[in-house]
């Protein structure tokens, strides 16, 4: 009776109409007014509303909004300049532990970037070391050598993280979710500049090399392909160092973290790799005469044919 929502529908001249019951507007202008309204009492007599209900006067929200199946209160805000997300969330649960009360049951919990920061990246450490193992487990069964997969990783990897994170803690960028996976991704880019001098150098020793001019010869041989990927990956990613507009700081921390770090990870690379073959490495073993003078009688062989 009072909002107007429609019951039936008729029609005339092949026209369809709702049918509203409603009060009239003039009897339905004040609060007052809803006590006048008469209701079916008992043996079928009309009544005052105002003698079955009162009015009373509060204040609801005009929505309940709820989150995890809660009751909740959404709060945004925009973080200030040089200030990560991870600084601004431990701000904000600090400030949220001194003024809510504790014990009724209030809580905190994230949507979007800052759910993904706070249930992610505490993972973090556990997937860096993850995909160092896997990558190490890789390279042990390539080599066949648990030595050689060692020199690779310690000669590359902590040196292009470290030139890395410098960045971040020159507040170029900030260690988010975003960059913590440019980390990652750096670990198996910058293996394969390891990978080149560490194979290269076994395969001077096994044709009588010794071990200090193989190494030596090899990081000078393998320089070359050592720089173009390098070049090649840092071309690539350098835009996303420049890139500007929504979603920037994503591409920019990802950019960033992969372009310095395979620039300074190549520079130490390919001089900390070989000064740890030289003192960890084995001492192959040269490949006996017999099997090289088996392999030039086969274009012998093939003459006679």
């Amino acid at each position: 009776m009072l909002g107007g929502n429609y019951v039936n529908r008729f029609s005339i001249q092949g026209r369809s109409y709702k049918v509203i019951p409603q009060v009239k507007r003039s009897e339905r202008l004040t609060p007052a007014q809803l006590s006048e309204i008469h209701i079916t009492g008992p043996d079928g007599k009309l009544v005052p509303l105002s003698t079955v209900a009162t009015l009373r006067t509060s204040t609801e929200p005009r929505e309940l909004k709820r989150f995890q199946q809660l009751n909740a209160v959404r709060i945004q805000g925009v973080i200030p300049p040089n200030v990560s997300l991870d600084d601004a969330l431990t701000w904000l649960e600090t400030e949220a532990a001194a003024l809510l009360p504790p014990g009724q049951g209030y809580a905190i919990d994230y949507a979007g970037e800052s759910r993904q920061l706070r249930i992610e990246g505490s993972k973090f450490l556990g997937t860096f070391l993850l995909s160092a193992i896997l990558i190490y487990l890789v390279l042990a069964a390539q080599f066949e050598s648990f030595r050689d997969p060692f020199i690779i990783l310690a000669g590359s990897v902590p040196l292009a993280v470290a030139g890395a994170l410098v960045f971040s803690f020159l507040q170029f960028t900030t260690l988010n979710i975003y960059s913590q996976v440019g980390l990652i991704t750096l670990v198996g880019l910058v293996s394969k500049n390891g990978i080149l001098i560490v194979q290269f150098a076994n395969h001077l020793q096994e044709t009588g090399s010794k071990k200090l001019e193989a190494v030596i010869e090899a990081a000078s041989t393998r320089l070359r392909p050592i720089l173009m990927t390098t070049a090649a990956t840092v071309v690539g990613h350098f835009p996303l160092v420049l890139a500007t507009g929504p979603g920037a700081g994503a591409r920019n921390s990802i950019g960033i973290m992969l372009v310095s770090g395979m620039v300074i990870g190549t520079v130490f690379t390919l001089f900390v790799v070989p000064s740890i073959y030289v003192l960890v490495a084995r001492t192959r073993v040269t490949v006996p005469n017999a099997v090289r003078t088996r392999e030039k009688r086969v274009p012998e062989l093939a003459e006679a044919v």
